[in-house]
């Protein structure tokens, strides 16, 4: 699946995006492999309620599943203006 990292997310990880090969059934899988790779990703993941996730463009919870998901974005919550 495609995983899309946005403003400091991205800043941390040092990348826009990746393709990533997952086992993970559910968001926070996810997380917690990526978490696991390298340094900047734990960073960038160290505290998830400081983050927004979308599955295909639509948003969603960390305990959502990624069944049949092709699309993963992290980023931080948005303020309107």
């Amino acid at each position: 699946m495609n995983v899309l990292y946005f403003a400091w997310v991205r800043e941390r990880i040092g990348l826009p995006k990746e393709k990533v090969e997952t086992d993970a059934a559910t968001v926070s899988e996810l997380v917690a492999e990526l978490s696991a790779r390298e340094e900047r990703y734990a960073a960038a993941f160290a505290d998830i309620s400081a983050l927004r996730v979308a599955l295909d463009q639509e948003l969603s919870d960390f305990d959502a599943p990624l069944d049949g998901v092709r699309e993963v974005a992290f980023f931080p919550p948005m303020t309107g203006g």
